[in-house]
């Protein structure tokens, strides 16, 4: 769609240059220039930028500062950000959403409502669609958790989570959800294809969490907690795995992909605090604004200072690094620049 309409466009200023004169048509030509693109966005909480204030009260926490808001304020776009937390490709994207885990953290008596299908906001208007998904569907919350589990009852020592999920019971778990990831993110793309045959794709890969484990100490919440340094190798190759599986189905389907791990090395969680662009498991809040995310009974129970129970997601430096490589990318796709 972009294509066709900057081609439509130049055909109309050629015209009017051999006419010598402006025109009623090359006016028209200069304000089809000048329209604001539309832009969707598809996604998880890396997408919605959670915990960085301020985030939408629905369950999604999807925040102003995420991504595809900072983009959308940088280009002539108009901006349908249907990103969520705990959207997985399958159960948030292409099907409904049930499963809402917030900011906030704790959900209103009677839970919060479910959400439609992500793919609904994408239609044959859409110019732009970023989407960026994946780590709930191969569980990625639930591994960390399971690697805190098993690095406390070893006492920081070994790599007892590397040993369940490539030796032990995890490892084939683990290869059928990659599996299904692998499919699942082909027919999502397949699935914007159809509904927006003209639209251009950008699938948005993960930024380093746990790059360079040298900075990390055990127990330290505002970190990894007590993720033993022995897996913390295993949890950074268990995310370019991951950005591996979106890169190649975007080069399949002929979507672009946005690398955010190569320039975030040296800024994971493990950084100094003024140079880490993540959140630990339960870290103190980002983003302007003084919302607060009232902690869960179980977040409570961590024995740490921090405003909330974060868990390993872009702090608002992070959203900014993110922003900046979507950015660049969609300017590539056909965006004009503000």
């Amino acid at each position: 769609m972009l294509l066709r309409s900057a081609l439509a466009a130049a055909a109309l200023v050629a015209a009017a240059a051999t006419a010598g004169a402006p025109t009623a048509t090359a006016t028209a030509a200069g304000s089809a220039r000048a329209a604001e693109s539309e832009y969707v966005a598809l996604g998880d909480s890396y997408s919605a930028g959670a915990f960085v204030r301020p985030w939408t009260e629905d369950g999604c926490g999807r925040s102003e500062q995420n991504y595809p808001h900072q983009a959308a304020r940088r280009l002539r776009v108009r901006l349908t950000d249907v990103t969520c937390s705990a959207a997985e490709v399958r159960a948030g994207v292409l099907e409904g959403q049930t499963e809402l885990k917030g900011p906030p953290s704790v959900p209103p008596p009677g839970g919060w409502a479910a959400k439609p299908p992500q793919i609904r906001a994408v239609s044959a208007a859409t110019d732009l669609v970023t989407l960026g998904v994946g780590g709930n569907s191969i569980g990625f919350a639930d591994i960390v958790e399971t690697c805190v589990k098993q690095g406390l009852r070893a006492f920081g020592a070994g790599s007892p989570c590397t040993i369940h999920y490539t030796r032990g019971e995890g490892a084939s778990r683990l290869d059928a959800r990659f599996a299904s990831l692998e499919s699942d993110v082909a027919a999502a793309l397949k699935e914007i294809r159809s509904r927006a045959p003209q639209t251009e794709v950008a699938v948005v890969g993960y930024p380093a969490v746990v790059d360079d484990r040298a900075g990390c100490t055990f127990g330290a919440w505002h970190q990894l907690g007590t993720i033993t340094k022995g897996d913390m190798p295993w949890l950074d190759s268990l995310e370019r795995r991951l950005n591996d599986v979106l890169r190649e189905q975007a080069r399949r389907a002929g979507a672009a992909y946005v690398d955010t791990y190569a320039s975030s090395t040296g800024h994971g969680v493990c950084a100094p605090a003024g140079q880490r662009w993540m959140y630990g498991i339960k870290d103190n809040l980002t983003g302007p604004g003084e919302q607060s995310d009232p902690p869960s009974e179980i977040c409570r129970s961590i024995p740490a200072r921090g405003e909330a129970c974060t868990v390993l997601h872009p702090n608002l430096s992070g959203a900014t690094h993110q922003a900046d490589l979507v950015g660049r990318a969609l300017i590539g796709l056909g965006a004009s620049p503000r």
